[in-house]
């Protein structure tokens, strides 16, 4: 019996933030996987080693955690303005599925800097030494990411001494800027409160009736106070993800949430759509120590915040889950704002199970909607290794 040979594709594994992922160009795809469809969830699939009913991913590029599950596809721009089109696509660990409702903020901070170095920045916007501004359109949801990328000697710079709480070295900082993040695209209403409430009222079975910020910002995300689920706000990962219980319980409020919002029509389509909305819990500042070992004091932070990825606790904080609660905190009376003390703000420290992040939004308020122009924060990217990836040639 014959079996098909390995193919190789051109690829490159880099880290964004606190997230791993396979990036490649659209051209260098199979021509089959060239455009979406079932050639191209084959691809990635397999590139990653999903589904794997072990959960270890042995057999591919992915890391078994929803912060490494991850796939980045870049093409040059069309569109007036920006640089380059980035394609997300979150990648499930144990079943056949690509969830590319969403994005990854935290990948978001490695596009910039792919792109340069692979050509799909016109040159003459690249300084020889400086800052290169790469403007990207974020295809899954349809928004531009500004990218401030530092460049020294015409090449990326990816080595520096800005540290990033979850990630353990130090690295360059590239500054990101999410325009006008609220999302309109996602069957929520076009508003960045799709029910028109900065508070509501979630009747999740089985729980209880919570009250819960719903917000399209970033990413739709579902925020809830931590007392009400009996939590304090400052549990690291093994505190939850151990307990099925409680993976039970934030899903519910994760699918019921989705269905409020307007994201599913039905209960049952949550289970299809893992990426997005997220869900989070939130607290007043409070002492801990952080997974690393690093003690957070409460007056060096203004709001805890834990969120729930692929229905896993997250071990820092997602990208686009750190522009909704930037966008959030800087909303008076929002579970998010009231947390972190109430009254307008245009920035926020938030205390994760990895550290501590600092995001900014300015947002505004127009007659009865609120609008944010942009939220802000910085990352680091690296490159950790480039060349190709091989799969089975019938994986397509």
């Amino acid at each position: 019996m014959t079996h098909a040979a390995q193919i190789k594709v051109p690829a490159t594994y880099m880290r964004g933030g606190t997230s791993k992922g396979v990036f490649f160009r659209l051209q260098d795809l199979p021509q089959a996987a060239q455009a979406p469809g079932a050639a191209r969830d084959a691809l990635l699939l397999r590139v990653i080693g999903s589904p794997d009913p072990y959960g270890k991913h042995t057999d591919g590029m992915g890391g078994a955690t929803s912060s490494t599950s991850k796939t980045v596809i870049l093409s040059k721009s069309g569109r007036p303005d920006h640089d380059v089109d980035y394609l997300f696509g979150q990648v499930s660990i144990d079943k056949p599925f690509i969830d590319w409702s969403g994005n990854c903020g935290n990948l978001s901070a490695a596009v910039g800097p792919f792109a340069i170095a692979n050509g799909l920045v016109d040159a003459d916007r690249v300084p020889r030494d400086g800052v290169a501004v790469v403007r990207i359109w974020q295809a899954n949801i349809g928004k531009t990411i500004v990218a401030h990328v530092p460049i020294t000697q015409g090449q990326v710079q990816e080595t520096g001494d800005f540290e990033l709480d979850g990630v353990t070295f130090p690295a360059a900082e590239v500054r990101l800027e999410f325009m006008d993040p609220a999302a309109e695209e996602d069957g929520a209403g076009g508003s960045m409160f799709p029910t028109g409430a900065l508070v509501d009222d979630l009747d999740v079975p089985g729980v209880g009736t919570l009250k819960a910020t719903l917000i399209n910002a970033g990413i739709p995300t579902i925020f809830v106070n931590a007392r009400d689920i009996g939590y304090t706000g400052t549990e690291l990962q093994e505190a939850i993800n151990g307990d099925s219980k409680a993976l039970a319980m934030l899903e519910a409020i994760r699918a019921h949430g989705a269905l409020r919002m307007g994201l599913i029509e039905h209960i049952d389509e949550a289970a299809k759509r893992q990426h997005t909305p997220k869900v989070a819990f939130v607290a007043e500042p409070a002492d801990y120590v952080s997974s690393s070992g690093k003690p957070i004091a409460s007056g060096d932070i203004d709001v805890l915040v834990r969120a729930v990825s692929m229905g896993k606790l997250h071990h820092a904080m997602m990208g686009t889950a750190a522009v909704a609660i930037a966008t959030a905190a800087a909303v008076p009376g929002t579970l998010v704002n009231l947390a972190a003390g109430g009254g307008v703000r245009n920035a926020v420290c938030f205390g994760h199970p990895s550290g501590t992040l600092r995001v900014g939004a300015e947002a505004s308020r127009k007659g009865q909607e609120w609008t944010v122009t942009k939220a802000i924060m910085s990352r680091s990217a690296r490159v950790l290794m480039e060349g190709w990836v091989r799969v089975p040639g019938d994986a397509l």
